[in-house]
């Protein structure tokens, strides 16, 4: 069905793990690109996906510690996992890569280190956790995947809407990326502050919510993607009100986490272009960054 396209998943985590799933499930080639032990998990057991839109199984999915030659890239690692496959990737010289990668920041790098391959930035909405190496719960009613619409033809982009997340094409890369950041960011920043989920977070003190929505909408805006204050509150208040965010489980773990890739890149923008982000400084500063 792959039509000799060969899908590498890179980073097959919850998010890159489902993905892998997913495709692997439509019949399509594919490939998980993990770390050796990830690898050796997956070659043993292969990725079982329970979830209640998609069904549960398991898939015999092929792992690999290195990108096949000339694959079609689903980049789906976490921001700070970027430098440590990024090499692997180029060697491989693939025929196009999509990344999923959180934040804003992340493509330049990823251009500048793959000239002549088609690039584009991708986002996804889902909730999705791995209960262990091998096994992923799939919690949300749905997989929402937004590509700009100079991926429209890409390998990965056809597979994947007919593999079954909501697929929708169109819009500049920056406007896809920026629409799931705004969000991502001010949540995931409020709940990490407040060590609260997202409606305690949100509600414990309106003048830092305001003040984060008003800073995160200004570097939208200075970046060429302007949007709505109004908007961005309202999708807030959508969230359901218990959901955490990884950016605090990642904190709360003391593990690796996006703080630099989500906060950082904000009061970097910011400061690029002459915009004062006080509140996001004071978050910054309360979670411990260096940025």
């Amino acid at each position: 069905m792959g039509n000799g396209t060969v899908f590498a998943v890179v980073g097959p985590g919850a998010v890159g793990g489902l993905l892998a799933w997913l495709l692997h499930r439509a019949g399509h080639d594919v490939v998980a690109v993990g770390r050796p032990a990830t690898v050796e998990a997956i070659r043993r057991d292969g990725i079982e996906v329970r979830s209640e839109l998609f069904g549960d199984g398991v898939e015999r999915i092929p792992a690999a510690t290195e990108v096949p030659a000339g694959a079609s890239v689903l980049l789906a690692t976490k921001a700070y996992g970027l430098d440590d496959v990024l090499p692997g990737v180029v060697a491989a010289r693939p025929a196009e890569v999509i990344s999923f990668l959180n934040g804003v920041e992340h493509m330049e790098p990823l251009r500048s280190a793959l000239p002549g391959v088609p690039v584009a930035g991708a986002s996804i909405a889902v909730s999705a956790l791995r209960a262990s190496t091998t096994v992923i719960d799939h919690r949300s009613p749905f997989v929402r995947i937004e590509a700009p619409q100079a991926a429209a033809g890409f390998a990965s982009v056809l597979a994947l809407t007919d593999a079954g997340p909501s697929v929708r094409v169109g819009g500049s890369e920056a406007e896809v990326l920026w629409a799931k950041f705004r969000l991502l960011a001010s949540l995931a920043l409020l709940t990490s502050y407040w060590r609260q989920p997202a409606g305690p977070a949100l509600s414990e003190d309106p003048e830092l919510t305001e003040g984060v929505v008003r800073e995160v909408v200004a570097c939208s805006a200075a970046d060429g993607v302007p949007a709505s204050e109004l908007d961005l509150v309202r999708a807030l208040r959508s969230v359901p009100g218990g959901m955490r965010t990884s950016l605090q489980e990642d904190l709360a773990a003391d593990a690796p986490s996006e703080l630099d890739a989500i906060g950082g890149a904000l009061l970097r923008i910011g400061e690029r272009h002459g915009i004062a982000t006080p509140s996001l400084a004071r978050i910054l500063s309360a979670l411990g960054s260096n940025a």
